[in-house]
């Protein structure tokens, strides 16, 4: 009895079947390859990343000097590590004005890490641990150390004696950071 189909896998030979397949196969790795590389040319464009108006220069290095002639920060009356916080990040901000983001953070940063500050009676650091760390950017770790121990002294923790308190840093690629507690937003 004939097929409706001329090539039907019934009238075929199991070679010429064997070989049918085959370069089916091959078509259709061949298509899967093409759609992936087409659907990946499909993803709308990310928005454009605000720049800074004006390039700012690295910042210098805080040196023994520069900590020592620095007026002390006004003493912060907070009564918990959380009313803490506002004060110190103000602080941070003052000493790393060029450094501070400026405006809403784009909704991709390259970094964001939470950090732990320990603050002595006269306002020093005496220890950073972090709670989560951007392990992917060791030299962005390292720079959020320096610049925390560089701010001491931190305004001191009049009713607290000594304070433990944590912030939120969220790193744009461009080397400016906001944080967490005082930060204008992210799209």
């Amino acid at each position: 009895m004939p097929t409706p189909f001329k090539n039907s896998p019934r009238t075929a030979t199991p070679a010429a079947w064997t070989r049918r397949h085959r370069s089916s196969r091959g078509l259709l790795a061949t298509l899967i390859g093409a759609t992936g590389v087409w659907l990946a040319g499909c993803g709308s464009a990310p928005p454009p990343t605000p720049t800074p108006s004006a390039p700012a220069p690295a910042p210098a290095p805080a040196t023994a000097t520069t900590a020592t002639s620095r007026t002390p920060p006004p003493p912060s009356v907070a009564r918990t590590p959380r009313e803490y916080r506002p004060d110190a990040a103000r602080h941070l901000y003052q000493l790393n004005a060029e450094r501070i983001y400026k405006g809403r953070l784009p909704p991709m940063l390259y970094a964001i890490g939470t950090l732990e500050v320990q603050v002595d009676r006269q306002g020093n650091v005496t220890g950073l641990n972090w709670l989560r760390a951007p392990r992917h950017a060791p030299e962005v770790v390292a720079e959020i150390e320096r610049t925390a121990r560089a701010a001491s002294p931190y305004p001191v923790p009049e009713r607290l004696g000594r304070v433990t308190y944590t912030d939120t840093w969220l790193w744009h690629k461009s080397g400016r950071f906001q944080l967490d507690t005082l930060t204008e937003g992210q799209d």
